[in-house]
């Protein structure tokens, strides 16, 4: 029997490399055919001293440096990498660190590279909605690359489902107090919905698996599309006394930008976040494409919206 491969796998303690070590332990076919190298900021943490008792080897890497991350990806044959752009919210910075692993990648002879994408905003928008950063940024990096002619996958992420939890709020216009969801989009915009942390594993675990069918394309990492009013509509079906009268109000670019400015959040932020919501109704999430040729190669159930809220501890005291 020849020797586990060895995958690296960024992030190893935050929720997308998280989820791509627990499903890669969690299947008998994986965890059998790769040993895991988690990147973790300090080793020494009690998280990641978890993943050293489940056996996963833990080590630190400097996105910055490329001596740093030719250590790290020592014998490696496959890499999931993930970048952090809300850590520094700098593009550039974001862009250089991934093209560090992709240059890593090629030197060290990495036969499966996995890159967390998605899709450029600004080119399918024709310049439209220029400054969703997060996802420019990534793309950029998937087309370099391709640019090099590494081997590689690019599995993209779908819209968090726990982001919903934070922003469904009591009307406070209501003396009823309903919750309502405000976004910048109209009711009926298609939202391709991903539980990350327990799902993301499985798109990254489809790649590995499959690998020549996976080379150079894209996988879109989301269970469904679903609507703001789908979203309420299960929400109130699962839970019927807290979602009583919970309700969509379709808000302005301007609103939605002043609520984000209660919450703290800087103005080139909320800017961001303001086109990242209203371009998925023109443009859409993925270009508008379908999700069924990535589902069909996960070979397992993806996480649905219901199945989601009914075991997030978010929604554990709402009835």
């Amino acid at each position: 029997m020849s020797a586990p491969k060895v995958v690296v796998v960024f992030g190893a303690t935050g929720v997308q490399g998280g989820s791509v070590i627990t499903a890669l332990l969690a299947d008998a076919r994986t965890a059998t055919q790769f040993k895991l190298r988690g990147i973790t900021r300090d080793p020494s943490k009690p998280n990641a001293q978890a993943l050293a008792a489940k056996g996963v080897e833990c080590v630190t890497a400097d996105l910055d440096s490329k001596d740093s991350l030719l250590a790290a990806f020592k014998d490696a044959y496959a890499v999931f990498a993930v970048t952090n752009y809300w850590e520094k919210m700098d593009a550039k910075l974001e862009e250089r660190q991934g093209r560090n692993v992709a240059d890593v990648c090629k030197d060290a002879g990495v036969q499966h590279l996995i890159w967390s994408s998605l899709i450029n905003v600004a080119e399918l928008s024709k310049g439209k909605f220029s400054e969703v950063y997060h996802f420019d940024s990534k793309a950029n990096i998937e087309e370099y690359i391709r640019s090099i002619g590494i081997p590689a996958t690019y599995v993209l992420p779908g819209f968090y489902m726990s982001n919903f939890s934070s922003w469904l709020y009591p009307n406070p216009q209501s003396e009823a107090h309903e919750l309502v969801l405000s976004l910048p989009m109209p009711p009926d915009t298609p939202i391709p919905l991903l539980d990350t942390a327990g799902d993301m594993g499985k798109f990254v675990k489809a790649a590995l698996l499959n690998r020549e069918k996976t080379l150079g394309k894209q996988l879109l990492a989301a269970a469904a599309y679903y609507t703001p009013e789908q979203i309420l509509s299960e929400f109130a079906a699962l839970k019927p006394v807290t979602g009583k009268g919970a309700h969509f109000v379709q808000n302005s670019h301007d609103a939605f930008k002043s609520v984000l400015a209660s919450a703290g959040m800087p103005p080139l932020a909320q800017e961001e976040l303001a086109q990242n919501m209203e371009f998925m109704h023109d443009f859409g999430y993925y270009g508008k494409a379908s999700l069924s040729e990535s589902l069909q190669l996960l070979g397992e159930p993806a996480t649905s919206w219901t199945e989601f809220m009914a075991k997030d501890a978010a929604y554990k005291q709402m009835q």
